[in-house]
């Protein structure tokens, strides 16, 4: 039985009033762990902690911080296979695609740990009369509160910014998936991070969340998850003058022409729809496809589908593994009936799936639905699993409009050899993120976010080392 600690300067450490919760195991429903649910209590002692961190954090010299950071990611790496496993376990995703996963999270704290050398101020002169020097300090404590879906990755996507920038880190990990955020900690323990500068602390959002968004000492909440919680961390902190960025859920249009490379978009198609069993915000479970093609790719999209393999994680050639929690799993199947009761056509799966020696895992067979109408809830709100919706469109302007019938806008992906197209399309389109003829190619650099209800701000490259900055200007009168 795991029991997972919280991490509190330097320290791993029980729950100040030894309060735990379960934590089960996707494959089989077992429950095989306990995690802290933790309160106020132990906000307070990581608070603490990060405030006689914080000084010496910030005024260490960027090199110093980037050897520290550094031998994390490297640590990240020599532990693939045992954080891989973890994950595989505690989330549902196949071990191959959590391995993938584990290596992304080492680039991650890589990535910001050298960018942390090549920050630099800003100098604007005024010729004959004054020069100008733009500075930018760090926060001082931030929080960073991740999601159950792409665990390690997503933690450290926040945390290594935060750290690079000079500031002290609150930390919470999903309650669903804390295995892999657990044994960082002891990771960060090995390579020698200062005690304080990063604290984890584990529980569900009833339980420490609101005390997080609330606390005067936290200065910015970077916070990835669902828009309805984006939206309640919001109207705590935004009264507080809090900075906020809420990268939050996606509706994704997945738009094919009839000029598109087929062969690749359809390859691609099963990813975008299928991938992490479609618990992916990015993923596009809106796939609008040009009725000269339609039916063509209908056909060869569903033949792919059938020789998918849905089961065990820990098997390599299993393609989809368990859904996260029976609370989603639940929450997926309901959609599915909703498509059902509107006589909406189930062109593949719309069922629970029970693999051999795993019957009480939680498990859905990839669902293709065709004829929904397009105000739909199966249309119009973020199902989050695997099940994808057919939708036959005739002009560029009336794909246009229907990708834009959404509240959400965090992604799109377009598939067309006609390079005008392409431009003019994506321009159109209201999200943070366009890709043309590919689908989740990152470039850590980049801008990373949505508009309209999938949340405020960019993360990635400088925009994440700003984020978690405040600029401050210096005029010096000749």
């Amino acid at each position: 039985m795991l029991k997972i600690q919280n991490y509190i300067d330097g320290t791993l450490n029980a729950p100040v009033d030894n309060n735990y919760i379960e934590n089960y195991n996707p494959s089989n429903g077992a429950h095989y762990g306990n995690i802290p649910n933790s309160n106020i209590n132990d906000l307070n002692l990581a608070i603490n902690a990060a405030e006689n961190a914080k000084h010496d954090w910030q005024f260490m010299p960027a090199e110093a911080r980037f050897k520290i950071l550094n031998k994390i990611a490297e640590a990240i790496d020599t532990n693939n296979e045992k954080l891989a496993i973890a994950e595989s376990i505690d989330q549902g995703k196949p071990l191959w695609l959590a391995k993938t996963e584990i290596t992304r999270a080492a680039q991650n704290i890589r990535f910001f740990a050298t960018a942390c050398m090549h920050y630099a101020s800003e100098s604007h002169i005024m010729p004959g009369f004054a020069v100008n020097y733009t500075q930018r300090h760090p926060l001082g404590i931030v929080a960073c509160i991740s999601p159950w879906n792409l665990p390690l990755y997503l933690f450290t996507w926040k945390i290594a910014p935060a750290l690079a920038t000079g500031n002290c880190v609150i930390a919470k990990p999903s309650e669903i998936t804390p295995a892999t955020a657990y044994l960082f900690s002891q990771i960060c323990i090995d390579c020698g991070l200062p005690p304080g500068v990063l604290n984890i602390i584990h529980g569900t959002g009833a339980s420490i969340g609101d005390y997080i968004s609330s606390h005067p000492k936290i200065k910015a909440i970077s916070f990835t998850g669902g828009t309805s919680t984006g939206s309640r961390i919001a109207s705590i902190a935004a009264p507080l003058f809090k900075k906020l960025s809420l990268e939050l859920g996606g509706k994704n249009p997945n738009i094919i022409f009839e000029d598109a490379n087929l062969d690749k978009a359809i390859e691609t198609s099963i990813n975008t729809s299928f991938l992490n069993q479609g618990e992916i915000c990015l993923c596009g479970a809106r796939i609008y496809v040009h009725k000269k093609i339609y039916d063509q790719f209908k056909s060869s999209f569903l033949k792919k589908i059938a020789t998918m393999i849905v089961g065990d994680p820990m098997q390599k050639d299993t393609n989809i593994g368990a859904i996260a929690s029976k609370s989603h799993f639940e929450k997926i199947l309901s959609y599915i009936d909703v498509a059902k009761s509107e006589k909406a056509t189930i062109l593949c799966g719309g069922v629970p799936f029970y693999p051999a020696g795993l019957e009480k895992g939680w498990y859905i067979l990839p669902t293709v639905i065709e004829g929904l109408s397009h105000n739909s809830i199966c249309i119009q709100e973020e199902i989050f699993g695997p099940v994808v919706s057919l939708i036959p469109f005739e002009s560029d302007d009336e794909v246009i409009a229907l990708a834009n019938d959404s509240i959400y806008g965090l992604a799109a992906t377009l598939w067309t050899q006609d390079l005008d197209r392409a431009h003019r399309v994506a321009a159109k389109i209201h999200c943070g993120i366009v890709w043309i003829n590919c689908w989740l190619l990152r470039d850590l650099r980049t801008p990373f976010g949505g508009m309209k209800a999938s949340g405020v701000g960019r993360e990635g490259g400088f925009n994440a080392m700003n984020f978690f900055t405040e600029q401050q200007n210096v005029c010096i009168k000749y």
